[in-house]
């Protein structure tokens, strides 16, 4: 993945992060991130999900009230910080206020400061501490592709959120649709009062994930929250793996900034080595849009 000629390399920045209550010291410590992910040479950054915030859907009633409207003091917070570094920046997710709905946003930032477009959380999970589905609309605008130009090479992003990891046919999409990296902005951890009874939740989060790159010969980059929130403690371990699954970076447990030289001619060695899309046979594939019965 780490192409030594590459005079002009695209790093990947992760911003692994743990939220206070307060939104403007969220938003101060993910601004602190930004930057120190950008001094070690990272030119494409993200956030994790629901940064402003502790991740409140952990009750099925929150009394505080994360939800906002956009601008706000947010995106010009961010635009004035991807225009001063000169970086790309996937700004995790926010719970956001629109005319059709309150939703889990994710908002895309060139570097020109320019907000390029925003994705909104498609699949809505409902599960003791991840009550989701009380808080959140699930969107209807299906998969975008973000555009921009990093080192004066086009990249394409993708951005799924979190639960949206667990569905191979949301990766695929994005991957048709052209997608060179796919970033997953997540909150995800275990529950004290749940026990692990199918197996280890991490290494399954992580293994699907790989999954999707070798399937869709895509780079993928998750970056998580940690820290003890109420009964859940978030693993962080965010990682950045190649078009053919290999982990080329990854976290720990703690606040830290995870980064990765991308090579994207990879995902192109593996598409045409494995010749995943090639044979692909839609004609078959019906089932998948079927509703379960």
């Amino acid at each position: 993945m780490n192409d030594s000629s590459n005079q002009d390399p695209i790093v990947v920045g992760l911003v692994q992060m743990a939220m206070t209550s307060d939104m403007g010291e969220n938003l101060n410590i993910a601004l602190c991130g930004i930057k120190q992910a950008a001094a070690t040479g990272a030119n494409l950054i993200c956030l994790p999900e629901l940064f402003r915030s502790p991740y409140f859907c952990i009750e099925e009633k929150c009394e505080a009230n994360y939800l906002e409207v956009l601008p706000g003091d947010l995106e010009p917070a961010l635009s004035k910080i991807s225009k001063e570094l000169k970086i790309t920046l996937v700004a995790g997710s926010v719970y956001q206020k629109l005319s059709n709905g309150n939703f889990n946003s994710s908002l895309v930032f060139d570097s020109t400061g320019k907000k390029i477009g925003e994705y909104h959380k498609t699949h809505i999970p409902h599960d003791p501490a991840f009550f989701e589905q009380n808080y959140f609309t699930a969107s209807n605008e299906g998969y975008k592709i973000f555009e921009t130009v990093i080192n004066n090479k086009s990249v394409k992003i993708g951005i799924l959120i979190c639960y949206d990891q667990w569905f191979p046919e949301a990766a695929r999409s994005l991957a048709l649709l052209g997608a060179d990296i796919i970033f997953y902005p997540t909150a995800i951890g275990t529950v004290s009062s749940v026990e692990e009874e199918e197996g280890s939740w991490q290494e399954a989060w992580k293994t699907v994930m790989r999954g999707h790159a070798v399937a869709n010969a895509t780079v993928i980059a998750a970056v998580n929250r940690v820290g003890r929130e109420h009964d859940s403690i978030f693993w962080g371990g965010s990682f950045v793996c190649n078009a053919f699954g290999k982990v080329v970076a990854e976290g720990t447990n703690k606040e830290e900034i995870i980064t990765a030289q991308v090579d994207f001619s990879h995902n192109e060695r593996v598409k045409e080595g494995w010749r995943f899309f090639k044979e692909r046979r839609p004609d078959t594939y019906s089932l998948l849009t079927d509703k379960i019965k």
